[in-house]
Protein backbone atom coordinates (compact mmCIF):
# COMPACT_ATOMS: atom_id res chain seq x y z
CA UNK A 1 0.00 0.00 0.00
CA UNK A 2 1.66 3.28 -1.23
CA UNK A 3 2.16 5.60 1.74
CA UNK A 4 1.81 8.95 -0.54
CA UNK A 5 3.06 11.94 -0.01
CA UNK A 6 2.95 15.25 1.62
CA UNK A 7 3.00 18.86 0.03
CA UNK A 8 6.27 20.63 1.45
CA UNK A 9 6.69 24.50 1.60
CA UNK A 10 8.65 26.28 -1.04
CA UNK A 11 8.30 29.45 -2.60
CA UNK A 12 6.31 30.68 0.39
CA UNK A 13 3.27 28.32 -0.38
CA UNK A 14 2.67 24.61 -0.11
CA UNK A 15 3.59 22.84 -3.45
CA UNK A 16 3.71 18.72 -4.55
CA UNK A 17 7.65 17.60 -3.37
CA UNK A 18 7.63 16.54 -7.28
CA UNK A 19 10.07 18.84 -9.62
CA UNK A 20 10.03 18.66 -13.03
CA UNK A 21 13.29 18.09 -14.29
CA UNK A 22 14.86 20.87 -16.44
CA UNK A 23 15.47 19.74 -20.11
CA UNK A 24 17.96 22.06 -22.44
CA UNK A 25 17.36 23.05 -25.56
CA UNK A 26 13.75 24.21 -25.54
CA UNK A 27 12.48 21.23 -24.39
CA UNK A 28 11.56 22.34 -20.51
CA UNK A 29 9.72 25.75 -21.94
CA UNK A 30 7.07 27.79 -20.72
CA UNK A 31 3.87 25.06 -21.69
CA UNK A 32 5.30 22.18 -19.80
CA UNK A 33 6.79 24.03 -16.57
CA UNK A 34 3.81 26.21 -16.77
CA UNK A 35 1.24 23.46 -16.29
CA UNK A 36 3.72 21.42 -13.94
CA UNK A 37 3.21 24.35 -11.58
CA UNK A 38 -0.04 24.68 -12.16
CA UNK A 39 -0.95 21.12 -10.93
CA UNK A 40 0.53 21.91 -7.79
CA UNK A 41 4.29 21.19 -7.97
CA UNK A 42 7.54 22.88 -9.06
CA UNK A 43 7.86 23.42 -12.68
CA UNK A 44 10.87 24.23 -14.19
CA UNK A 45 11.58 26.44 -17.05
CA UNK A 46 15.20 25.44 -18.86
CA UNK A 47 17.60 28.48 -19.17
CA UNK A 48 19.68 26.66 -21.68
CA UNK A 49 19.42 28.76 -24.92
CA UNK A 50 15.28 29.03 -24.61
CA UNK A 51 13.20 29.84 -27.45
CA UNK A 52 12.22 33.39 -28.16
CA UNK A 53 8.73 34.74 -30.12
CA UNK A 54 8.15 37.41 -32.60
CA UNK A 55 5.14 39.39 -32.79
CA UNK A 56 3.37 36.71 -34.55
CA UNK A 57 3.84 34.37 -31.80
CA UNK A 58 6.78 32.48 -34.19
CA UNK A 59 9.90 30.82 -33.05
CA UNK A 60 12.76 33.20 -33.35
CA UNK A 61 15.13 31.13 -34.82
CA UNK A 62 18.74 31.55 -33.54
CA UNK A 63 21.01 32.40 -36.07
CA UNK A 64 24.18 33.92 -35.93
CA UNK A 65 25.22 36.79 -38.12
CA UNK A 66 29.38 38.08 -36.31
CA UNK A 67 32.12 36.53 -37.73
CA UNK A 68 34.32 35.53 -34.90
CA UNK A 69 33.65 33.11 -32.21
CA UNK A 70 33.63 36.01 -29.37
CA UNK A 71 30.88 37.87 -30.99
CA UNK A 72 28.58 35.06 -31.64
CA UNK A 73 29.17 34.28 -28.01
CA UNK A 74 28.15 37.70 -27.54
CA UNK A 75 24.88 36.88 -29.41
CA UNK A 76 24.29 33.54 -28.26
CA UNK A 77 24.10 35.32 -24.32
CA UNK A 78 21.22 37.90 -25.27
CA UNK A 79 19.11 34.72 -27.10
CA UNK A 80 19.89 32.83 -23.82
CA UNK A 81 18.75 35.83 -21.48
CA UNK A 82 15.69 36.84 -23.97
CA UNK A 83 14.64 33.52 -24.43
CA UNK A 84 14.20 32.56 -20.40
CA UNK A 85 12.68 35.62 -19.39
CA UNK A 86 10.04 34.93 -22.13
CA UNK A 87 9.38 31.56 -20.90
CA UNK A 88 9.59 32.39 -17.03
CA UNK A 89 6.87 34.84 -17.89
CA UNK A 90 4.84 32.69 -19.77
CA UNK A 91 5.37 30.02 -17.40
CA UNK A 92 4.22 32.12 -14.44
CA UNK A 93 1.11 33.27 -16.15
CA UNK A 94 -0.34 29.60 -17.18
CA UNK A 95 0.75 28.62 -13.18
CA UNK A 96 -1.86 30.94 -11.87
CA UNK A 97 -0.14 31.26 -8.48
CA UNK A 98 -0.36 27.61 -7.88
CA UNK A 99 3.07 25.74 -7.44
CA UNK A 100 6.73 27.04 -7.84
CA UNK A 101 8.55 28.23 -11.52
CA UNK A 102 12.41 26.99 -10.97
CA UNK A 103 15.05 27.98 -13.83
CA UNK A 104 17.43 25.55 -14.85
CA UNK A 105 21.01 25.78 -16.30
CA UNK A 106 24.04 24.08 -16.86
CA UNK A 107 27.14 25.59 -15.19
CA UNK A 108 29.22 24.51 -17.80
CA UNK A 109 27.43 26.67 -21.22
CA UNK A 110 28.94 29.21 -22.31
CA UNK A 111 28.32 32.61 -20.50
CA UNK A 112 26.40 30.52 -17.23
CA UNK A 113 26.90 32.88 -14.57
CA UNK A 114 26.11 36.45 -17.14
CA UNK A 115 22.56 34.70 -18.22
CA UNK A 116 21.72 33.41 -14.92
CA UNK A 117 22.48 37.34 -13.62
CA UNK A 118 20.70 38.64 -17.17
CA UNK A 119 17.77 36.30 -16.66
CA UNK A 120 17.24 36.82 -12.51
CA UNK A 121 17.45 40.39 -13.17
CA UNK A 122 14.55 40.61 -15.34
CA UNK A 123 12.11 38.14 -13.77
CA UNK A 124 12.22 39.23 -9.87
CA UNK A 125 9.01 37.93 -8.44
CA UNK A 126 8.30 35.34 -10.88
CA UNK A 127 11.12 32.60 -9.89
CA UNK A 128 11.17 30.89 -6.68
CA UNK A 129 14.74 29.19 -7.45
CA UNK A 130 17.19 27.70 -9.45
CA UNK A 131 18.32 24.06 -10.45
CA UNK A 132 21.85 23.75 -11.28
CA UNK A 133 24.81 21.21 -12.12
CA UNK A 134 26.97 19.77 -14.97
CA UNK A 135 30.16 20.91 -13.45
CA UNK A 136 30.67 22.46 -9.42
CA UNK A 137 28.50 25.63 -9.50
CA UNK A 138 30.32 27.48 -6.50
CA UNK A 139 29.03 30.77 -6.93
CA UNK A 140 25.20 29.58 -7.28
CA UNK A 141 24.81 30.24 -4.15
CA UNK A 142 25.92 33.67 -4.26
CA UNK A 143 24.00 34.95 -7.32
CA UNK A 144 21.07 33.44 -5.94
CA UNK A 145 21.46 34.92 -2.44
CA UNK A 146 22.27 38.67 -4.27
CA UNK A 147 18.76 37.82 -6.09
CA UNK A 148 16.56 36.67 -3.26
CA UNK A 149 15.60 33.17 -4.50
CA UNK A 150 16.36 29.84 -3.21
CA UNK A 151 18.90 27.37 -4.69
CA UNK A 152 18.90 23.76 -5.77
CA UNK A 153 22.14 22.08 -6.54
CA UNK A 154 22.28 18.86 -8.78
CA UNK A 155 25.30 17.11 -7.52
CA UNK A 156 25.97 13.05 -7.63
CA UNK A 157 27.70 12.20 -4.51
CA UNK A 158 28.42 13.24 -1.05
CA UNK A 159 31.84 14.17 -2.13
CA UNK A 160 30.61 16.76 -4.23
CA UNK A 161 28.07 18.30 -2.15
CA UNK A 162 30.66 18.26 0.77
CA UNK A 163 33.22 20.23 -1.95
CA UNK A 164 30.43 23.07 -2.71
CA UNK A 165 29.41 23.62 1.28
CA UNK A 166 32.49 24.09 2.53
CA UNK A 167 33.68 26.27 -0.78
CA UNK A 168 30.99 28.32 -1.07
CA UNK A 169 27.27 27.03 0.37
CA UNK A 170 27.89 27.69 4.00
CA UNK A 171 27.92 31.30 3.38
CA UNK A 172 24.25 31.29 2.03
CA UNK A 173 22.59 28.47 3.81
CA UNK A 174 19.38 30.18 4.21
CA UNK A 175 18.63 30.26 0.52
CA UNK A 176 20.03 26.58 0.29
CA UNK A 177 16.33 25.32 -0.72
CA UNK A 178 17.35 21.23 -1.28
CA UNK A 179 19.90 19.38 -2.71
CA UNK A 180 19.39 17.10 -6.09
CA UNK A 181 20.72 13.83 -6.06
CA UNK A 182 21.01 13.40 -9.53
CA UNK A 183 21.49 9.31 -10.46
CA UNK A 184 24.52 9.34 -12.52
CA UNK A 185 23.57 5.75 -14.37
CA UNK A 186 20.20 6.32 -14.50
CA UNK A 187 19.19 10.35 -15.32
CA UNK A 188 18.90 10.92 -18.61
CA UNK A 189 21.30 14.19 -20.06
CA UNK A 190 24.32 15.23 -18.65
CA UNK A 191 25.46 13.48 -15.50
CA UNK A 192 28.11 13.66 -12.44
CA UNK A 193 29.94 10.23 -13.13
CA UNK A 194 33.17 10.75 -11.69
CA UNK A 195 36.48 8.97 -13.08
CA UNK A 196 36.30 6.60 -10.31
CA UNK A 197 33.31 5.47 -10.64
CA UNK A 198 32.20 2.69 -13.10
CA UNK A 199 29.96 3.63 -15.85
CA UNK A 200 28.75 -0.30 -16.69
CA UNK A 201 28.36 -0.89 -13.01
CA UNK A 202 25.17 1.07 -11.60
CA UNK A 203 25.39 1.71 -7.79
CA UNK A 204 22.64 1.45 -5.40
CA UNK A 205 21.33 4.68 -4.84
CA UNK A 206 20.39 4.81 -1.51
CA UNK A 207 23.31 4.15 0.03
CA UNK A 208 24.73 7.15 -1.75
CA UNK A 209 21.79 9.36 -0.65
CA UNK A 210 22.09 8.43 2.73
CA UNK A 211 25.34 9.42 2.93
CA UNK A 212 24.51 12.79 1.42
CA UNK A 213 21.98 13.46 4.14
CA UNK A 214 25.17 12.67 6.60
CA UNK A 215 27.35 14.91 4.78
CA UNK A 216 24.36 17.48 5.22
CA UNK A 217 23.62 16.82 8.73
CA UNK A 218 27.28 17.51 9.69
CA UNK A 219 26.64 21.11 8.21
CA UNK A 220 23.86 21.41 10.57
CA UNK A 221 21.63 21.67 7.65
CA UNK A 222 18.03 20.76 8.88
CA UNK A 223 16.54 17.38 7.51
CA UNK A 224 13.33 19.52 6.44
CA UNK A 225 15.80 20.75 3.73
CA UNK A 226 14.65 18.05 0.69
CA UNK A 227 16.79 15.51 -0.71
CA UNK A 228 15.50 15.56 -4.28
CA UNK A 229 16.00 11.68 -6.45
CA UNK A 230 16.46 12.49 -9.44
CA UNK A 231 17.39 9.98 -12.19
CA UNK A 232 14.85 6.63 -12.79
CA UNK A 233 12.12 7.61 -11.08
CA UNK A 234 8.67 6.56 -12.40
CA UNK A 235 6.31 5.13 -9.71
CA UNK A 236 6.68 6.60 -6.69
CA UNK A 237 5.40 3.66 -5.24
CA UNK A 238 8.83 1.95 -5.46
CA UNK A 239 10.62 4.85 -3.28
CA UNK A 240 7.52 4.33 -0.47
CA UNK A 241 10.33 2.65 1.99
CA UNK A 242 12.40 6.70 0.87
CA UNK A 243 9.35 8.24 1.98
CA UNK A 244 9.33 9.45 5.76
CA UNK A 245 12.61 7.90 6.88
CA UNK A 246 14.28 8.85 9.51
CA UNK A 247 17.96 7.97 7.85
CA UNK A 248 16.95 10.01 4.56
CA UNK A 249 15.28 12.92 6.34
CA UNK A 250 12.47 15.41 3.60
CA UNK A 251 12.55 13.53 0.85
CA UNK A 252 11.08 14.71 -3.20
CA UNK A 253 11.32 13.47 -6.21
CA UNK A 254 12.15 14.98 -10.27
CA UNK A 255 10.43 13.44 -13.11
CA UNK A 256 12.56 14.61 -16.45
CA UNK A 257 11.64 11.81 -18.57
CA UNK A 258 8.27 11.25 -18.01
CA UNK A 259 7.28 14.88 -18.38
CA UNK A 260 8.67 14.34 -21.83
CA UNK A 261 5.11 12.42 -23.12
CA UNK A 262 2.31 15.19 -21.83
CA UNK A 263 0.21 17.50 -24.59
CA UNK A 264 2.04 20.66 -23.06
CA UNK A 265 5.33 19.10 -23.78
CA UNK A 266 7.03 20.82 -26.81
CA UNK A 267 8.97 18.03 -28.65
CA UNK A 268 7.86 17.24 -32.14
CA UNK A 269 5.56 14.25 -32.41
CA UNK A 270 8.36 11.85 -34.29
CA UNK A 271 10.20 12.39 -30.76
CA UNK A 272 7.31 11.39 -28.61
CA UNK A 273 6.07 8.09 -30.58
CA UNK A 274 9.85 6.74 -30.66
CA UNK A 275 9.62 7.23 -26.97
CA UNK A 276 6.96 4.64 -26.91
CA UNK A 277 8.76 1.88 -28.91
CA UNK A 278 11.59 1.77 -26.46
CA UNK A 279 13.25 -1.26 -24.88
CA UNK A 280 15.28 -1.77 -21.81
CA UNK A 281 18.92 -1.31 -23.12
CA UNK A 282 18.23 1.50 -25.61
CA UNK A 283 19.72 3.92 -24.28
CA UNK A 284 22.99 4.68 -24.00
CA UNK A 285 25.30 5.71 -21.38
CA UNK A 286 28.12 7.34 -23.28
CA UNK A 287 31.06 9.93 -23.16
CA UNK A 288 30.72 11.36 -26.38
CA UNK A 289 29.82 14.80 -25.37
CA UNK A 290 31.90 18.02 -26.12
CA UNK A 291 31.61 18.94 -22.99
CA UNK A 292 33.60 15.95 -21.43
CA UNK A 293 31.08 14.62 -19.18
CA UNK A 294 28.98 11.27 -19.18
CA UNK A 295 25.37 11.33 -20.98
CA UNK A 296 22.58 9.44 -21.35
CA UNK A 297 20.63 9.40 -24.73
CA UNK A 298 18.82 7.17 -26.78
CA UNK A 299 21.20 5.09 -29.16
CA UNK A 300 19.43 5.88 -32.09
CA UNK A 301 21.70 5.88 -35.47
CA UNK A 302 23.17 9.59 -34.41
CA UNK A 303 24.73 7.85 -31.44
CA UNK A 304 25.66 4.90 -33.54
CA UNK A 305 27.27 6.89 -35.98
CA UNK A 306 29.80 8.49 -33.47
CA UNK A 307 30.30 5.00 -31.94
CA UNK A 308 31.60 3.45 -35.08
CA UNK A 309 33.58 6.84 -36.24
CA UNK A 310 35.63 5.89 -32.88
CA UNK A 311 36.00 2.20 -33.75
CA UNK A 312 37.54 3.76 -36.98
CA UNK A 313 40.40 5.01 -34.86
CA UNK A 314 44.24 4.47 -34.84
CA UNK A 315 47.03 5.09 -32.70
CA UNK A 316 50.16 6.69 -35.18
CA UNK A 317 53.40 8.22 -34.60
CA UNK A 318 55.10 11.63 -36.52
CA UNK A 319 57.88 9.30 -37.03
CA UNK A 320 59.08 5.23 -37.05
CA UNK A 321 59.44 4.41 -33.84
CA UNK A 322 58.26 0.59 -31.69
CA UNK A 323 55.61 -0.81 -33.16
CA UNK A 324 54.69 2.15 -35.65
CA UNK A 325 57.12 0.94 -38.37
CA UNK A 326 54.67 1.49 -41.24
CA UNK A 327 53.91 4.74 -43.40
CA UNK A 328 50.43 5.19 -43.71
CA UNK A 329 49.28 5.28 -47.33
CA UNK A 330 45.42 6.38 -47.13
CA UNK A 331 43.19 9.11 -45.91
CA UNK A 332 46.37 11.51 -44.97
CA UNK A 333 47.57 13.05 -48.48
CA UNK A 334 50.63 12.49 -48.66
CA UNK A 335 51.07 13.91 -44.62
CA UNK A 336 53.26 11.68 -42.43
CA UNK A 337 52.15 9.18 -40.38
CA UNK A 338 53.55 5.78 -38.77
CA UNK A 339 51.42 3.08 -37.68
CA UNK A 340 51.53 -0.79 -37.04
CA UNK A 341 51.06 -3.36 -39.43
CA UNK A 342 47.48 -4.14 -38.37
CA UNK A 343 46.48 -0.61 -38.29
CA UNK A 344 47.72 0.12 -42.13
CA UNK A 345 45.72 -2.98 -43.05
CA UNK A 346 42.78 -1.72 -41.20
CA UNK A 347 42.81 1.43 -42.69
CA UNK A 348 43.17 0.23 -46.22
CA UNK A 349 39.79 -1.58 -45.58
CA UNK A 350 38.36 1.59 -44.18
CA UNK A 351 39.61 3.58 -47.05
CA UNK A 352 38.03 0.66 -49.66
CA UNK A 353 34.34 1.37 -47.80
CA UNK A 354 34.43 5.03 -48.30
CA UNK A 355 36.12 6.44 -44.87
CA UNK A 356 38.89 7.76 -47.07
CA UNK A 357 39.54 10.79 -45.00
CA UNK A 358 41.50 10.78 -41.86
CA UNK A 359 40.92 13.29 -38.86
CA UNK A 360 43.33 13.59 -36.09
CA UNK A 361 42.44 13.67 -32.58
CA UNK A 362 43.95 15.24 -29.59
CA UNK A 363 45.12 12.08 -28.33
CA UNK A 364 47.60 11.04 -31.22
CA UNK A 365 44.80 9.21 -33.18
CA UNK A 366 42.83 8.99 -36.62
CA UNK A 367 39.56 8.75 -36.75
CA UNK A 368 38.43 7.59 -40.48
CA UNK A 369 35.49 9.79 -41.88
CA UNK A 370 33.74 9.84 -45.65
CA UNK A 371 34.29 12.98 -46.98
CA UNK A 372 30.76 14.31 -46.57
CA UNK A 373 31.24 13.81 -42.59
CA UNK A 374 34.53 15.65 -42.88
CA UNK A 375 33.19 18.74 -44.23
CA UNK A 376 29.84 18.76 -41.75
CA UNK A 377 32.52 18.20 -38.42
CA UNK A 378 34.74 20.89 -40.20
CA UNK A 379 32.02 23.54 -41.06
CA UNK A 380 30.43 22.99 -37.64
CA UNK A 381 33.82 23.51 -35.65
CA UNK A 382 33.99 26.92 -37.84
CA UNK A 383 30.57 27.54 -36.81
CA UNK A 384 31.09 27.30 -32.85
CA UNK A 385 29.03 29.67 -30.86
CA UNK A 386 30.73 29.27 -27.95
CA UNK A 387 27.45 27.71 -26.03
CA UNK A 388 29.89 26.24 -23.19
CA UNK A 389 32.60 27.02 -21.44
CA UNK A 390 34.80 24.95 -22.90
CA UNK A 391 33.86 22.89 -25.67
CA UNK A 392 36.22 19.24 -27.02
CA UNK A 393 34.48 19.13 -30.33
CA UNK A 394 35.55 23.13 -31.30
CA UNK A 395 38.44 23.26 -28.83
CA UNK A 396 36.56 27.23 -27.76
CA UNK A 397 36.82 27.94 -24.48
CA UNK A 398 34.96 30.92 -22.24
CA UNK A 399 38.46 32.51 -21.44
CA UNK A 400 40.81 35.45 -22.74
CA UNK A 401 42.20 33.36 -25.64
CA UNK A 402 38.99 31.60 -26.56
CA UNK A 403 40.86 28.19 -26.36
CA UNK A 404 41.25 25.33 -24.66
CA UNK A 405 44.72 24.82 -26.26
CA UNK A 406 43.75 21.21 -27.36
CA UNK A 407 43.18 19.97 -31.16
CA UNK A 408 39.38 20.11 -31.77
CA UNK A 409 38.32 16.91 -31.31
CA UNK A 410 36.11 14.87 -34.48
CA UNK A 411 35.19 12.17 -32.27
CA UNK A 412 32.85 14.47 -31.00
CA UNK A 413 29.95 16.96 -32.16
CA UNK A 414 28.29 20.31 -32.09
CA UNK A 415 25.80 20.05 -28.86
CA UNK A 416 24.14 23.29 -29.87
CA UNK A 417 23.30 22.38 -33.29
CA UNK A 418 21.89 19.00 -32.97
CA UNK A 419 19.88 19.88 -29.83
CA UNK A 420 17.89 23.23 -31.68
CA UNK A 421 17.19 20.76 -34.68
CA UNK A 422 16.05 18.07 -32.82
CA UNK A 423 13.72 20.26 -30.38
CA UNK A 424 12.71 22.29 -33.61
CA UNK A 425 11.36 19.15 -35.70
CA UNK A 426 14.55 17.62 -36.98
CA UNK A 427 15.12 14.40 -37.91
CA UNK A 428 15.11 12.04 -34.51
CA UNK A 429 17.51 9.45 -36.44
CA UNK A 430 20.33 12.54 -37.07
CA UNK A 431 19.99 13.87 -33.87
CA UNK A 432 20.93 13.82 -29.93
CA UNK A 433 17.71 12.81 -28.24
CA UNK A 434 18.40 12.95 -24.71
CA UNK A 435 16.30 10.89 -22.26
CA UNK A 436 16.41 9.45 -18.96
CA UNK A 437 17.27 4.83 -18.51
CA UNK A 438 13.93 4.24 -17.66
CA UNK A 439 12.30 5.50 -20.67
CA UNK A 440 11.56 2.39 -21.97
CA UNK A 441 8.81 2.15 -19.86
CA UNK A 442 6.78 4.52 -21.43
CA UNK A 443 6.23 1.16 -23.74
CA UNK A 444 5.43 -1.09 -20.29
CA UNK A 445 3.19 1.42 -18.37
CA UNK A 446 -0.58 0.94 -18.84
CA UNK A 447 -1.21 4.64 -18.22
CA UNK A 448 0.14 5.03 -22.12
CA UNK A 449 -1.77 1.86 -23.64
CA UNK A 450 -3.75 2.93 -27.05
CA UNK A 451 -1.41 5.93 -27.95
CA UNK A 452 -2.81 7.98 -24.77
CA UNK A 453 -0.61 11.05 -24.38
CA UNK A 454 -1.76 13.07 -20.84
CA UNK A 455 -2.04 16.43 -20.16
CA UNK A 456 0.58 17.49 -17.22
CA UNK A 457 -1.96 17.54 -14.83
CA UNK A 458 -3.26 14.23 -15.55
CA UNK A 459 0.46 13.24 -15.34
CA UNK A 460 0.88 14.83 -11.95
CA UNK A 461 -2.60 13.09 -10.66
CA UNK A 462 -1.38 9.83 -11.59
CA UNK A 463 2.03 10.53 -9.76
CA UNK A 464 0.65 10.87 -6.49
CA UNK A 465 -1.27 7.63 -6.65
CA UNK A 466 1.81 5.81 -6.95
CA UNK A 467 1.83 5.32 -10.26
Amino acid sequence: MFKGVRPIVYGGREVWPLIEGGKGVAVSNHLSSGAWAAAGGIGTVSAVNADSYDPEGKIIPQVYHALTRRERHEELIEYAIEGAVEQVRRAFEIAGGKGAININVLWEMGGAQRVLQGVLERTKGLVSGVTCGAGMPYRLSEIAASHQVSYLPIISSARAFRALWKRAYSKASEWLAAVVYEDPWRAGGHNGLSNAEDPLRPEDPYPRVKALRETMREGGISDDVPIVMAGGVWFLREWDNWIDNPELGTIAFQFGTRPLLTRESPIPHDWKNHLTTLEEGDILLHRFSPTGFYSSAVRNPFLRNLEARSERQIAFSGEAAGDHQYQLDVGVKGKSFWVTRGDLLRAREWHGLGFTSALKTPDNTLVFVTPEEMKIVRKDQADCMGCLSQCGFSSWADTEGNSTGRLADPRSFCIQKTLQDIAHGGPIDENLMFAGHAAYRFKQDPFYSNGFVPSVKQLVDRILTGD
